[in-house]
C-alpha cells in the first residue's frame, strides 16, 4: 500500500485542493482514506445513546487517486517507488529517492 495511517497527504482535486493533512484511516476494500480535518460534511445525528442531536462536521472519505503523500524532506506532494532491500520491501520518495519507511 502506498499510503499507510499516519502519513502526511495532500489532496491535489475538490474543495480541500492543496491542503496537507495527516490520514486517519485507510479503507482498502473501497480504496478510499480519511484525512484529519479535511473534507469535512455536515451529518445530522439523531439523539440517543448519551449524545444530543444536532449537526455535527465530520471528515468523509476520499478516493486514493485524489491524494498524493508528502515528501518529509521539502513538504511538496511526491509520488511513491518500492525498493526491495535484503528481502523487505521499503517505500520511498520519487522526487528526493529519501526512504518513507
Amino acid at each position: 500500500m502506498k499510503i499507510k495511517k499516519g502519513d502526511t497527504v495532500q489532496i491535489m482535486v475538490g474543495k480541500d485542493r492543496g491542503q496537507q493533512g495527516k490520514v486517519l484511516d485507510v479503507i482498502l476494500e473501497k480504496n478510499r482514506v480519511l484525512v484529519e480535518g479535511l473534507n469535512l460534511v455536515k451529518k445530522h445525528q439523531r439523539a440517543g445513546g448519551g449524545q444530543e442531536a444536532g449537526i455535527i462536521e465530520k471528515e468523509a472519505p476520499l478516493n486514493l487517486s485524489n491524494v498524493m503523500l508528502v515528501d518529509p524532506s521539502d513538504s511538496k506532494p511526491t509520488r511513491v517507488g518500492f525498493k526491495v532491500d535484503n528481502g523487505k520491501k521499503h517505500r520511498f520518495s520519487k522526487r528526493t529517492g529519501q526512504l518513507l519507511d
